[in-house]
């Protein structure tokens, strides 16, 4: 990759920006992002085959750090599901609960990485021009697991009330039965769930899309000189602090409402 300095503000975020791509029919629709796919594979798989491989040697005595480090994650992410989710579902909830915050987690932590040195090993070791390192920025992956749980959630919401119960909610509720208050409710229940998916994913994404942008602006200051290189570290490094509350924090938030939009679809209005 040519150094920052070589290229134009608009050319080195672009091409930070860019996504390694692939089509597999006609059109934008059938284009893969292959960056992403490829790096939300690795980290799911190191993450969750992390906590399978501590937990297989879980014993009973003294436990070693590692086991002690993923029974206080499991034990957090299991009150926090108790705590809002009162069905009687809470063997796939609370799994699926600490699933969703481990991957989100790890795909934030990937904003960590150095974006130029990172960008050197892409193209100069693998020969890939475009790799954008953060599953989380690209909002087809947010979307994807917003989406997932929405499925998730109309689902259990039919399996439950069934489906003569769970489209009378669509129409009776929350205004009540009567035929006049019908398009009303089924309106106020469409925003409800086109809503939930949006804020779902756009929250995630804004903020770890923002994250990258600041470092990539930070990254540009440091090429400007000796200055610019000093004060581009030293508010590089603060900002790294500080997105670690961010990264850790859009995690539980997206496991949190994962749980809430499961919990509301036990529930009856």
């Amino acid at each position: 990759m040519a150094a920052a300095q070589e290229l134009t503000p608009n050319q080195y975020i672009s091409h930070h920006l860019t996504n390694l791509t692939a089509s597999i029919g006609d059109g934008p629709f059938w284009t893969l992002h292959v960056d992403t796919l490829v790096t939300a594979a690795i980290v799911g798989i190191l993450g969750m085959g992390f906590i399978w491989w501590v937990v297989k040697d879980a014993t009973s005595g003294v436990p070693s750090k590692r086991q002690a480090f993923v029974e206080l994650a499991i034990e957090f992410i299991d009150d926090q599901v108790k705590g809002i989710f009162h069905g009687n579902r809470h063997s796939f909830v609370a799994p699926a609960a600490l699933t969703v915050f481990v991957w989100v987690l790890l795909m934030n932590a990937m904003d960590f990485l150095p974006v130029d040195i990172m960008a050197l090993f892409y193209e100069h070791v693998l020969g890939l021009h475009n790799w954008r390192s953060v599953p989380t920025a690209d909002v087809n992956t947010t979307f994807a697991l917003a989406l997932s749980v929405w499925g998730l959630m109309i689902f259990y919401g039919i399996k439950v009330k069934g489906l003569g119960g769970w489209i009378h909610e669509l129409f009776c509720a929350p205004f009540g039965k009567n035929p006049l208050l019908w398009p009303a409710n089924l309106l106020f229940n469409l925003i409800e769930y086109v809503s939930k998916p949006l804020s779902h994913s756009l929250r995630l994404y804004g903020n770890m899309y923002a994250g990258e942008i600041i470092f990539l602006l930070l990254g540009m200051w440091a090429a400007t000189g000796l200055a610019g290189t000093v004060f581009g570290a030293i508010l590089g490094a603060g900002w790294a602090i500080f997105h670690i509350l961010i990264v850790v924090l859009q995690a539980f938030i997206f496991m949190m409402l994962t749980v809430v939009y499961l919990s509301m679809a036990h529930e009856s209005h």
